[in-house]
């Protein structure tokens, strides 16, 4: 009986034995194996790896704020590069509209002036004056005549706005012929009216002056 439980108590402390040594024997379903305390869990790697990521991720935003800051100084340089030339083109149109302002002043001052000076010199003349200075405005060189020899000169048509500028011209240029040739008829001890002779003095004498320009053509020869 003794020998049969001391047996028993072996094979009993023998089981216990086996069971320590392998606790977690792998099951034939394929179960998985504990896992040991060296190795980490999956959750707990990717933790790692998360908080791994954070710094990385907190940068973006970081460098996203400073380009936006960069962008609202580039956008607030332009609105102000933007206002002063506003401000520049304002300044410069209203000092075109004084000046402007100024000059037409200027111009209908002059022409009050030369209104009042030609009354006054108009109110001095004497009644042979007066009816010569009538005269003189009334003449005029017909417009079609001047029209018809200014278009065999250019060889085109021409419209009325020069032909009524050439009239005028034409008109100054008779009045400074006649009154040349008053001078030369007072100088020669003459009285008028005028004759051709006193014309063609008139005329080379502004030739000589320059104040008429030579129509011939001279030819020059070398020598």
């Amino acid at each position: 009986m003794a020998e049969a439980a001391e047996l028993s108590r072996e094979e009993s402390g023998d089981s216990g034995s086996i069971q320590e040594t392998f606790p977690a024997a792998a099951s034939p379903l394929g179960l998985g194996v504990a896992p040991s305390a060296s190795e980490e869990p999956p959750a707990a790697a990717e933790k790692s790896d998360g908080e791994a990521a954070e710094p990385g991720a907190s940068s973006e935003p970081k460098a996203d704020c400073q380009a936006g800051e960069v962008n609202s100084q580039e956008g607030l340089e332009l609105a102000s590069a933007e206002t002063e030339d506003s401000t520049l083109q304002t300044a410069a149109a209203k000092k075109i509209k004084i000046e402007i302002k100024e000059k037409k002043e200027k111009k209908q001052k002059v022409d009050e002036d030369e209104i009042q000076k030609m009354q006054i010199l108009v109110s001095s003349f004497s009644e042979e004056q007066l009816n010569r200075y009538e005269m003189y405005r009334r003449s005029a060189f017909p417009k079609a005549a001047i029209k018809r020899l200014v278009q065999s000169i250019t060889g085109t048509s021409v419209s009325q706005n020069v032909v009524i500028a050439m009239s005028g011209i034409s008109k100054v240029f008779a009045g400074e012929v006649v009154e040349e040739a008053l001078d030369v008829c007072e100088k020669w001890g003459e009285l008028p009216p005028l004759q051709p002779k006193h014309m063609r003095e008139a005329v080379r004498r502004l030739k000589s002056r320059g104040q008429i320009p030579n129509s011939k053509y001279k030819k020059i020869t070398f020598h």
